[in-house]
């Protein structure tokens, strides 16, 4: 059952209770207002009645009381048996006076714990008129008056009897007992009554129906506008489902509203679930730039170390020929092979230092002074190659902290770029400067620069901007690989830029050493 129906259900289960409740409220207390009405009749009657009879409640002859129209009653024995008819002196209307013939039903409920009536009221009233033997009814009046007359205490049963819906009426009675034990039975008819709370019933019914049809329509009428904002968000979900990943719940309901919170709680996890979606996909786009690096830097690799090893193991098979052919020569192989295993040693150490940076081992932290260690950097360059010019510009000392032996390599590897890739006199510029809390070193050259590929490349491990250039002029190709990694480890930048007149400049940013209070 879906959740519309069962929301259906619940308000049609609801409107049904509540009408029902309503109608028996409504005609219960329709109903007791009826009897009390009657009962009100009821005893209003008694009172003439009780008034024609004697201290006993025994009479001989039937009565005709001046009382309410359709009023019927009798004095009845403890035994049942009946002492005196009582009836209305005009019948019920449309009933001729000469057919009226009061007849009330048998049995009625036990009295018991009802008193009994008791002496001392006046004697009877001239309104009771002796139905039978007129000879003896002023004999009888005399005598009554000479007696106290029989009155009740005032309690009295109410009932209602009758009523078999063909040919029996319905009435509703009043049972008093009087003194002596006798029995005063009242009743009027009931039909008119139960005609009125029939139609009632019927009316509460079509009432009931009506009402139970307009609830329920009210009903999936605002189930359909509540459904509306679950609708919104069904579609959304399909949206997303197709591809859609930007599709958001659109936000219309007032933010203390149940709707509105969801509808906020939806777009919250959308973003996230959108920005999850987007970090894997970097991260597999990332993972499969770093495979397609890694098998490239493998096969750099090897190929790198595959040449002095086949240089060592040529200069090893000349050296054992010339061992005994051509012994001037071996000073010349041996320097070969010395030459070689240093390169390779050299390319060996290079990689291990990069695989360490990327593991991310902790180097060395202490405070370094950048100006001296750039002053001694530039005193080892210019003995290697002196036909580079080379200044340093330095105003002030400069403190970072970190591996100084790392941060000299920097250096170093910057300077031998320079060497590497512009011809001999070109010049260039080494400054040191500090500035918002962050220390600078700048190697300038005013060679041949770099082009747009060799800019976006130039820090690549085996990336070398003149493919022509041997391995021996050129290097291995990871200087400013190094040089990016060592930077990085140190929490700083490293870029590089074209020099206005010419040549490019390689810029480091390096935090600046901030000693702690105290």
């Amino acid at each position: 059952m879906s959740l519309r129906l069962r929301l259906l259900v619940a308000v049609a289960v609801v409107a049904l209770v509540a009408l029902a409740l309503a109608g028996l409220a409504t005609y219960s207390t329709f109903s007791a207002s009826i009897n009390q009405r009657l009962d009100a009749t009821l005893r209003a009657a008694a009172i003439p009645v009780e008034a024609c009879l004697d201290d006993g409640g025994r009479l001989t002859t039937s009565l005709l009381v001046e009382t309410s129209p359709g009023i019927v009653g009798e004095v009845r024995t403890p035994s049942g048996r009946i002492l005196a008819e009582v009836a209305a002196v005009t019948p019920p209307r449309g009933v001729a006076a000469a057919k009226y013939r009061p007849h009330l039903p048998g049995p009625i409920p036990s009295l018991d714990g009802l008193a009994e009536s008791r002496p001392g009221a006046p004697g009877p009233s001239d309104d009771c008129v002796g139905a039978h033997r007129p000879g003896r009814q002023q004999g009888a009046r005399d005598a009554r008056a000479e007696r106290p007359r029989a009155v009740t205490l005032g309690v009295a049963r109410y009932f209602t009897t009758g009523g078999d819906g063909r040919a029996e009426p319905a009435f509703r009675v009043r049972a008093s007992r009087l003194a002596g034990g006798n029995v005063l039975v009242l009743a009027v008819p009931f039909s008119q009554s139960a005609d009125l709370l029939r139609r009632l019933g019927l009316i509460e019914v079509g009432v009931s129906g009506a009402a139970l049809a307009l609830a329920l329509g009210l009903g999936l009428l605002l189930v359909r506008v509540g459904f509306r904002p679950l609708l919104e968000v069904e579609r959304t979900a399909a949206e997303i489902v197709a591809g859609d990943l930007d599709a958001r719940v659109p936000e219309r309901f007032g933010a203390q509203t149940e709707i509105g919170q969801l509808t906020r709680v939806l777009n919250s996890m959308l973003e996230r679930l959108g920005e999850e979606l987007q970090a894997r996909d970097a991260s597999a786009r990332e993972l499969g730039r770093s495979e397609a690096r890694m098998r490239q830097f493998l096969a750099d690799a090897s190929h790198e170390l595959r040449t002095p090893i086949a240089a060592i193991s040529a200069y090893a098979e000349l050296l054992s020929r010339a061992s005994s052919d051509r012994p001037q020569d071996l000073p010349r192989l041996l320097g070969g092979i010395r030459h070689e295993t240093a390169r390779m040693s050299t390319l060996v150490q290079d990689l291990t230092l990069l695989a360490n940076l990327d593991e991310g081992r902790p180097l060395a932290r202490r405070p370094v002074e950048l100006v001296a260690l750039c002053a001694d950097a530039l005193r080892a360059a210019r003995a290697i190659g002196a036909g580079w010019p080379i200044e340093l510009v330095a105003t002030e000392p400069v403190e970072v902290e970190g591996d100084e032996t790392r941060l000299r390599q920097v250096v170093d590897n910057l300077l031998a770029n320079v060497r590497s890739h512009t011809p001999a006199g070109t010049a260039a510029t080494l400054r040191v400067s500090r500035r918002g809390g962050w220390a600078f070193v700048e190697v300038a050259d005013h060679g041949p620069g770099l082009g747009p590929e060799a800019k976006e490349r130039v820090f690549e491990r085996f990336f070398r901007g003149d493919s022509s250039r041997s391995r021996g002029s050129g290097g291995s190709g990871l200087g400013l690989a190094i040089v990016r990694a060592i930077v990085l480890a140190h929490g700083g930048e490293v870029a590089v830029s074209a020099t206005e007149d010419g040549g490019a400049t390689f810029t480091v940013r390096l935090p600046e050493y901030q000693p702690q209070p105290g």
